[in-house]
């Protein structure tokens, strides 16, 4: 289960960090480490602070956008720690785990930058958010240590299921990864201005709504191509 997760840190700030994520990633098992964007990396500081998981680092895939990390994923669980405009589907480190093997699909853990995690926008590309439920006076956690506990959770639900068989699949149809979903946002837009149901100029939440609706939804690529399809339709009808 362990290679279809992947550790996803976004702007990382301090090198140190990002080793101490790859440490952290090792004691657990974890192998997957995706970068967004670092401010210093590759950095000897990183290396050190990895401790003998130089191997996670050099084997890390440094992009540029958080798009480009996600887009082959098809469950993405981000890390938050506030209460949002838009309520989202809210978990602790225990039922991400459980969700990760009850689902059975390439999962994205995303981290954000040390002062001020994720954006509202980045958050609002994952199906779930993650909050580790620290005491409210000193809530605040080095990401090494944010993303120990994922890890941690994650093998102790390994060693649980180690004697269960894995179930490949529930669904009959591969489920929709982000970028299928990305396009599918895409489209439905572009249709929905043409229809003069969304207006360009105020969108208000419209498309921020339909995007936890598809991500709970959970979609899989038939159903996908089937909306799709859908919104191919209405656009031949609107120019014939």
């Amino acid at each position: 289960m362990q290679n279809k997760v992947r550790i996803v840190l976004v702007n990382t700030s301090h090198p140190g960090n990002i080793g101490g994520a790859a440490r952290a990633m090792k004691n657990m098992g974890l192998a997957d480490l995706y970068l967004v964007a670092p401010k210093q990396y590759p950095s000897d500081e990183a290396v050190s602070r990895a401790s003998g998981a130089t191997d996670i680092l050099d084997n890390a895939v440094v992009v540029d956008t958080l798009e480009e990390a996600l887009a082959d994923c098809q469950l993405v669980i981000g890390t938050s720690a506030r209460e949002r405009n838009i309520p989202w589907p809210l978990v602790d480190p225990r039922q991400a785990a459980d969700l990760v093997f009850d689902e059975g699909l390439v999962t994205a853990f995303v981290f954000g930058r040390e002062d001020r995690g994720l954006t509202n926008e980045e958050l609002q590309r994952c199906n779930y958010h993650v909050h580790i439920p620290s005491v409210e006076t000193f809530s605040s956690l080095n990401l090494g240590a944010a993303v120990q506990v994922i890890a941690y959770e994650l093998r102790m639900k390994t060693l649980l299921m180690k004697d269960t068989p894995v179930v490949a699949s529930k669904w009959d149809v591969p489920a929709a990864n982000v970028e299928q979903i990305d396009y599918l946002l895409e489209h439905l837009e572009k249709v929905l201005v043409q229809t003069e149901f969304l207006d360009p100029d105020m969108p208000m939440q419209v498309m921020t709504r339909f995007r936890r609706l598809f991500q709970r939804s959970r979609l899989d690529q038939q159903e996908l191509g089937m909306l799709r399809g859908m919104l191919t339709s209405m656009e031949k009808k609107m120019k014939s």
